[in-house]
């Protein structure tokens, strides 16, 4: 039959769980402002753009906001889980990376499209065969893990 661990230990581990909580809150907070902030410069920034006529020639950084604002997001989320589940789960993590390679990507060739007259670089290339790799890699690092989850609910009565 185990024993009860000392009170002093329970003292202890509730004080950690109480600054771990307050950090994922502060965290929280902070990424929620940033999303916030971020959505306003972005939509005064779309609006003097539309209404300038200057519209084509930012799209571009304007994509790139956009991309940026759904990666804050799911930041947001990451730090939600882990405060909800008081454990750091690799998913909402592999889904952070997986946005930030997609957005570069998407940058990166929108940049390269615009700057089409001009002889393809290698270094972008690179970038862009590396990035693809990575996508892949998380992609299937996300497809084991949550096989791995149905699997596991499955066997467990």
């Amino acid at each position: 039959m185990p024993t009860d661990p000392p009170p002093t230990r329970n003292l202890i581990a509730r004080g950690f769980s109480l600054v771990e909580d307050l950090v994922y809150i502060g965290l929280g907070l902070v990424l929620a402002v940033c999303a916030v902030a971020l959505l306003v410069v972005t939509a005064v920034g779309f609006g003097a753009n539309l209404f300038s006529g200057d519209l084509p020639a930012h799209i571009i950084p304007l994509l790139d906001r956009i991309l940026l604002i759904l990666l804050v997001v799911e930041l947001l989320y990451t730090v939600q889980v882990s405060l909800r589940q008081h454990a750091v789960t690799p998913e909402p993590f592999l889904l952070v990376g997986l946005i930030a390679a997609i957005r570069r990507v998407l940058i990166l060739t929108a940049e390269f499209g615009q700057a089409a007259a001009q002889a393809a670089s290698t270094q972008l290339i690179l970038e862009l065969a590396v990035l693809s790799a990575l996508i892949v890699a998380i992609a299937l690092s996300l497809f084991v893990l949550r096989r791995k989850d149905t699997t596991d609910k499955v066997s467990k009565p």
